[in-house]
């Protein structure tokens, strides 16, 4: 309960109090003054939100604009919305009289919201995968030291097909570009079904396209996904929003896989995920209208 909400119980309490034993006895026991439980009567309607302590701001100033200034700025305003010292020097010939700062607040405040109303950003529709391999989201995710019993540092390597939700993982003791080409390579072995499309973020594990400007400077993985004639395709910086499929998987390994495991090596830790590989894409998923990975992909394996 936050200070606010738990004063206002205190303020019912009080009049509860009052109302049994006076407003003078409740005054002395609870060391508040007679005239502020009088206050806290008059608007008491039996709940104690109606005793929530509101704003004391003045709702207006004695020097505020008013509503011919207003309305001056908001009809010169489009003439000279480019240079505002223009617009305060046309307005003062007509008699303003305050300052240039207070002419820009007024602008920000109430003039502008008038003349250029914000419209909400809408994001372009997304297009959904329509076969397996069209595109797959891939990232990184360090283990939990939580798991680990040696201390050691490892890494899990994820990768979802967009339109089946089909998952691979690999678990890795270094986190580099090889450590990606060998991934991919994995990869391509363990889906059933080719893949044209490659989605990851910026990190340097798979491109370094933000720290060289030479486009002929390739990682390893970039030069495998272009031998294999495979699309490469980057997010924007700094929206992991756009890789969501692979990031929310790796909420449900956290949850599913991570925290009911120990790994005692690199090995150990490869051989339970193997495991754990072939159990999660058995398990339905509600973005797939209950269905498993493998259910939904046999209905397109079996027309391809």
């Amino acid at each position: 309960m936050n200070s606010i909400a738990s004063e206002a119980h205190f303020r019912q309490r009080v009049l509860k109090y009052s109302l049994k034993k006076g407003v003078t006895e409740a005054s002395r026991r609870f060391h508040v003054s007679r005239q502020a439980i009088y206050e806290w009567k008059a608007k008491y309607d039996g709940s104690w939100k109606s005793l929530v302590e509101r704003s004391h701001r003045p709702h207006h100033h004695p020097n505020e604009h008013t509503q011919e200034e207003k309305e001056l700025i908001l009809r010169r305003y489009p003439r000279y919305k480019e240079d505002m010292i223009m617009l305060w020097d046309s307005i003062r010939k007509s008699g303003y009289k305050r300052s240039y700062t207070s002419m820009l607040r007024v602008i920000k405040k109430w003039v502008k919201p008038e003349i250029e109303k914000r419209t909400a950003r809408k994001p372009k529709p997304y297009e959904r995968a329509a076969y397996p391999g069209q595109k797959i989201q891939i990232d990184v995710k360090y283990v939990p030291s939580y798991c680990v019993s040696s201390g050691e540092k490892f890494y899990q390597y994820t990768a979802i097909d967009e339109c089946t939700r089909f998952c691979y993982r690999e678990m890795y003791d270094e986190h580099s570009t090889y450590s990606s080409k060998d991934f991919l390579m994995k990869l391509i072995k363990a889906f059933p079904f080719a893949i044209r499309e490659v989605q990851t973020d910026n990190g340097t594990e798979w491109t370094t396209a933000l720290l060289v400007k030479d486009p002929t400077n390739k990682t390893l993985f970039e030069e495998a996904l272009e031998n294999m004639g495979i699309l490469y395709h980057r997010i924007r910086v700094a929206t992991p929003r756009h890789n969501g499929k692979v990031e929310r998987q790796h909420r449900t390994d956290e949850k599913r896989f991570y925290k009911k495991m120990r790994m005692y090596s690199l090995e150990d830790g490869r051989k339970q995920l193997q495991k754990y590989n072939k159990k999660s894409n058995n398990i339905p998923k509600v973005c797939l209208n209950f269905r498993t990975p493998n259910e939904v992909l046999n209905d397109y394996l079996a027309v391809m």
